[in-house]
């Protein structure tokens, strides 16, 4: 960072959001040069321009929380805001403002397989991921109706993000049989920021070709996503 002596520490950070910086720049908007001098003005970077003083806390806070909120807290980042940002971190919000419209395209097997399982129960499980050089989602692997969730909780990596989709076998108390489709966002604590970031961006756009979702679960490692977090949420 330019005039700073910054290190961005995210991993240890509380979420939070800064809610002032509402205003987009416009032609007429003043230099960074007026927001370096001026950290009240009404612009989008007041927070940004504390971290002199606050250290690096409204920083970290903001990679920490969701896509949606940084959008709202950066409205536009053109270059002449990117280039005070340490170079990883620019290139963090690049890659989010490039799927920040509609997310990563959904390949038609992705659909194709979904209502398989939800109309024919074809399928136990489904895992997606984002495949970068195609910029689309596809899909990773199926699993077999006589799978069980333990084959469905293997099948997704320890460090990598992913999507899925499991239809879960339950009874109720009334003693019926019964069945819901889970949506999981997978995004573990050790994988990639880039990767968390892009998967967050594009979640919402994947999950409107999915028409029959029933629950919503997001999970950061394993217990997250237990059969006795799934068997809970069914109920």
């Amino acid at each position: 960072m330019h005039g700073h002596n910054a290190h961005v520490q995210v991993a240890t950070l509380p979420v939070a959001l800064p809610t002032d910086a509402r205003s987009k720049p416009t032609a007429s908007s003043p230099p960074v040069s007026h927001y370096k001098r001026s950290p009240s003005a009404a612009c989008l970077w007041p927070r940004y321009m504390q971290l002199h003083t606050h250290g690096n806390l409204a920083l970290g806070r903001i990679i920490r929380s969701s896509f949606r909120r940084i959008r709202f807290a950066f409205p536009s980042l053109d270059d002449r805001i990117l280039h005070l940002l340490p170079a990883d971190l620019a290139n963090i919000f690049r890659c989010l403002q490039a799927n920040a419209a509609s997310g990563m395209a959904v390949n038609d097997d992705c659909k194709l397989k979904f209502l398989e399982l939800k109309a024919k129960r074809t399928y136990r499980f489904i895992v997606f991921k984002i495949d970068e050089k195609l910029k689309q989602v596809i899909v990773e692997k199926v699993g077999e109706p006589t799978l069980g969730y333990d084959d469905f909780a293997a099948s997704l990596p320890a460090n990598e993000c992913r999507y899925a989709i499991y239809d879960f076998d339950f009874v109720t108390e009334e003693n019926c049989q019964k069945s819901k489709i889970f949506f999981i966002a997978w995004s573990p604590d050790t994988s990639r920021v880039r990767s968390k970031m892009l998967y967050a961006s594009s979640k919402d756009r994947f999950k409107r070709e999915l028409d029959g979702i029933q629950v919503e679960l997001q999970a950061t490692d394993p217990t997250e996503m237990g059969l006795d977090v799934i068997r809970g949420r069914a109920n």
